[in-house]
């Protein structure tokens, strides 16, 4: 490749701000940056000395470098921002969780007005509480909001169409508005009181309810003080353990730490004076960015993608690059002032040092288990003789009953731990009961014939949980595929059977070989091994159990819900059916002679 001639390059750049996008020999997109002078921020990438391994790694591959002037920073960072969200460069820091965020939703054109968690765009009338950090969250708020003011959660389609009260309203988590035993004033004010609680006015609504509770009680309405009284002091607790005290006003603290080439973002929810919880993000570090660097990265990401309100404050742990051109693009997407603050006192000081030791406790622990499944996928790679470190390996297992509800399990590791999102189960159909062979044949055939396909990507290793006649069955669905480079390995019990004392058998010579007890390589097998037995079992339970559920007498022909019901309530259960003779059968109504003897066949097929 011809070396990117960059002292030409920079004589004609110019000094006003813009960005700039760096392109490897085959026009692939690399980075995209912004610069308050775009010739002194890319010169700074081709000085002598001083860059890291990684961005030496980059400036290795520019072949070119184009450049958009912009006439303010702000409008750098939004077009910068822009260009990372469509082509995402493999060398920026890229936040994959950009999902909105639930908020707690409360109705205003019905009679009686519901609250419901809400995801999405804004398009009902009502008021929008949050955003909260999770679904859990919302869930968690909802739960305490039924039990102190008991306004309705239900459905609409379910609320029109009740005739009596449902189990909330006999559980006392709901006044019954559905058939009106609240009147509409009573049922309006808790849906006041509810208002104030979501908008942070836990203090003017205690003193609301603790007026109301001494006006019942010289009222001698006992019983209204009393649900007045468990109501003050259930705010008084939820005060006490989410308030912030002298705090005021919706704010994000937003924490980041770098260890070790990993990153981790925590961003704690404050709004109304309330902790709404918290979130945690790791985005992949592509340069070795410092804290404010991955800031400057992060927060036009998480603010600007439309998902989620910009708060009036932004606390943060270090002043992001640029700080000033970041707070004034956010203003202009939210249309009012917002502060990046990192010098803050009292009771923000100390929520954003509990923010900054969360991140770097949850990077400590991120970076240890990531480090250490790393280390052993290299212990693994010396064990295997393999030319790299593997990066994505599979593992397979077959579980089932006695042959019943056979399922297979497909887990998947890469260097970083299991990947989850990529798990599959598999429902083995059309294969003799207790054929493991014929079970693992199907399932690796479906998951391989679709990787092909190029569904996802291929793994390094494919390890089996089985000896020499599992590892056949997958070296011959690859060769039938024609798919090369993914080294087998059986996991055999071993004699023992105990875990320490597996015997590995390699697909490719058939060679067994067995690992100390105290090998890495052993101690991830184990971990992959062990999870995909967990899935497997897992799935085979939720389908066994799936199958019992289902009646004996479901699926005959001409046997519907009633006359199901009919020869349930006369033999007492599916069994005692099964046992009926057909002269037994045909005395119930509505059952010929001839449907009796069709139920009869059909539970009796197969000699059992």
């Amino acid at each position: 490749m011809t070396e990117f001639d960059h002292q030409s390059f920079l004589k004609r750049l110019t000094t006003r701000p813009g960005i700039y996008q760096m392109y490897d020999a085959e026009g692939g997109l690399l980075y995209v940056g912004k610069a308050k002078n775009l010739r002194n921020r890319v010169g700074s990438y081709f000085r002598a000395s001083g860059l890291s391994e990684k961005t030496m790694a980059l400036v290795s591959r520019i072949a070119n470098i184009q450049v958009t002037v912009t006439s303010t920073e702000v409008d750098a960072l939004l077009l910068e921002h822009n260009l990372i969200k469509s082509h995402r460069p493999p060398y920026n820091i890229l936040l994959r969780d950009d999902k909105s965020y639930p908020y707690i939703y409360l109705s205003s054109e019905d009679k009686y007005p519901r609250l419901a968690l809400h995801r999405g765009p804004k398009r009902k009338k009502g008021q929008y509480f949050g955003p909260y950090p999770s679904a859990a969250a919302v869930r968690e708020s909802l739960h305490f909001l039924q039990k102190v003011f008991k306004v309705r959660q239900c459905e609409d389609s379910y609320f029109r169409n009740r005739s009596r009260p449902c189990l909330q309203y006999q559980i006392d988590r709901c006044t019954g508005p559905c058939v009106e035993v609240v009147s509409e004033a009573e049922y309006a004010q808790q849906v006041e009181n509810t208002r104030l609680f979501l908008k942070g006015k836990s203090q003017e609504l205690m003193v609301r309810l603790a007026d109301d509770m001494e006006q019942a009680a010289l009222e001698l309405e006992y019983e209204k003080a009393a649900v007045l009284r468990d109501q003050l002091s259930q705010l008084q607790h939820v005060q006490a353990t989410q308030g912030i005290e002298g705090s005021s006003g919706d704010l994000d603290i937003v924490a980041a730490a770098v260890d070790r080439g990993r990153a981790c973002v925590q961003v704690l929810f404050v709004r109304s004076a309330r902790v709404l919880g918290s979130k945690t993000y790791y985005p992949p570090l592509k340069l070795e960015e410092s804290e404010g660097e991955v800031l400057a990265a992060f927060l036009p990401q998480y603010y600007l993608n439309g998902s989620q309100p910009i708060p009036a404050d932004i606390i943060v742990n270090t002043p992001p690059e640029d700080v000033d051109t970041l707070a004034e693009a956010f203003s202009v997407e939210a249309g009012r002032k917002v502060r990046i603050r990192h010098r803050v006192r009292d009771t923000r000081a100390r929520w954003l040092q509990l923010a900054r030791q969360t991140a770097e406790t949850n990077l400590a622990a991120h970076v240890a288990g990531r480090q250490t499944t790393l280390e052993r996928a290299q212990a693994l790679q010396d064990i295997l003789g393999l030319a790299q470190t593997p990066e994505r390996m599979e593992c397979f297992d077959i579980s089932h009953s006695s042959g019943e509800a056979t399922v297979a399990s497909c887990v998947v590791f890469d260097q970083s731990g299991p990947r989850k999102s990529d798990y599959r189960k598999f429902n083995i159909e059309g294969v003799a009961a207790g054929d493991d062979y014929g079970a693992m044949q199907q399932a690796l055939e479906r998951r391989y014939k679709r990787l092909k396909s190029g569904e996802g990507a291929m793994p390094d290793i494919l390890f089996i949980d089985g000896g020499k006649g599992q590892v056949a069955q997958a070296t011959g669905v690859l060769e039938a595929l024609e798919l090369d480079g993914i080294t087998v390995v059986g996991v055999a019990k071993g004699v023992t059977r105990k875990a320490g004392f597996e015997t590995l058998v390699m697909g490719s010579s058939g060679r067994e070989q067995q690992l100390p007890g105290d090998s890495a390589a052993l101690h991830l097998i184990q971990y992959i091994r062990d999870e995909a037995h967990r899935f497997a079992i897992t799935g085979h339970r939720a389908r066994r159990d799936k199958a019992r559920r289902q009646s004996l007498l479901e699926g005959i022909p001409g046997v519907g819900a009633k006359r199901r019901r009919e020869l349930l309530r006369h033999f007492g259960s599916a069994q005692g059916v099964k046992n009926a003779s057909v002269d037994e059968l045909k005395k119930i109504a509505g059952i010929s002679v001839t449907l009796a003897q069709h139920i009869y066949d059909h539970l009796h097929a197969g000699g059992d």
